[in-house]
């Protein structure tokens, strides 16, 4: 798998490829759908597999306002898909210039000039190029102009349709749950581990703490059951999961993602990169009026947490 930053950067001797195209954020079970199908079309034409997504998401450029939080980083994607099927991820830069590109631009510049490409297969939704004037058929229109065959793909989940938008909507409601369902996974955030107010540690459950940003979804602030794994050493642990901004303690501010490790006090893992997996959402936030309160709730979510996890 190589992840190309620019068109600038994929090799000139690529050849001919299959190629799907969107942001392809969470690769959900739809974006699976579509993904499955390019590959089935790249092993019919014996060809390679090429994915191409934008960097950052487009309407963080044309509204920023109105930008969704990510599920993925590029990366993070490149390596799902890489598991899905796909050879090779170009993400174009997305900016102003980009967005300003008609949708027979985006095919000559892109499609044709640097991937070559015999096959296209985007999902049945999609819509490219300025002001999003381009869909299915016109690159259906297109591609038997230039010499490429084109096809659309329903994102259907039988009564759902699968899509990054209903992943961040279960995500906002705390539905870790619904999220895995579409994802087909557990939803999970990576974050290198920072040093806290220890609070946790001085009441007895010691945290790995993995400080949010607005750019990244997370789920609905709460407690959780779910599973911290080291990316360093690929080691797994059971763990509760706090998310939010910790209001029984007054002058807390930043939002975090702080995991308990279930019965674990002796782990140093400041400075590691971890991922935290959410299985089951245990209970919503709530302040207590007192250390006591909360020490009593908290041990009856590890309880719980150990249970749901069959710790």
């Amino acid at each position: 798998m190589q992840i190309w930053r620019d068109v600038a950067d994929v090799p000139a001797d690529l050849g001919a490829s299959v190629v799907t195209v969107g942001n392809f954020d969470g690769v959900h079970r739809g974006h699976r759908v579509v993904v499955a199908r390019a590959r089935a079309r790249a092993d019919e034409l014996g060809l390679p597999l090429v994915l191409v997504t934008f960097d950052p998401h487009p309407m963080s450029v044309l509204r920023p306002d109105h930008a969704p939080s990510m599920l993925t980083t590029v990366e993070e994607r490149a390596a799902l898909l890489a598991d899905a099927g796909v050879d090779h991820v170009l993400a174009v830069p997305f900016d102003l210039d980009v967005a300003a590109w008609t949708p027979q631009e985006f095919v000559d510049r892109v499609l044709v000039a640097v991937l070559h490409a015999r096959a296209v297969v985007v999902g049945a939704n999609f819509r490219f190029g300025h002001r999003a004037a381009g869909d299915v058929a016109f690159l259906r229109e297109a591609g038997r102009v230039a010499g490429f065959e084109a096809e659309g793909v329903e994102l259907d989940g039988g009564p759902q349709v699968w899509s990054s938008t209903y992943v961040r909507t279960c995500l906002a409601a705390g539905d870790v749950a619904g999220a895995a369902e579409a994802l087909g996974r557990p939803f999970a955030v990576r974050g290198v581990v920072v040093r806290g107010d220890q609070r946790g540690r001085e009441l007895g459950y010691p945290t790995a703490n993995v400080p949010t940003d607005g750019l990244t979804a997370a789920p609905a602030d709460g407690v959780y059951a779910g599973r911290l794994r080291r990316l360093d050493t690929g080691e797994v642990h059971p763990a509760a999961i706090s998310v939010g901004t910790n209001p029984t303690f007054h002058g807390e501010r930043e939002r975090r993602v702080e995991s308990y490790v279930l019965d674990r006090d002796d782990l140093e893992l400041y400075g590691v990169e971890v991922e935290v997996e959410f299985v089951e959402r245990l209970r919503g936030m709530v302040a207590f009026d007192g250390v006591e309160a909360l020490l009593v709730q908290m041990a009856d979510d590890v309880r719980r947490a150990r249970e749901l996890l069959g710790g």
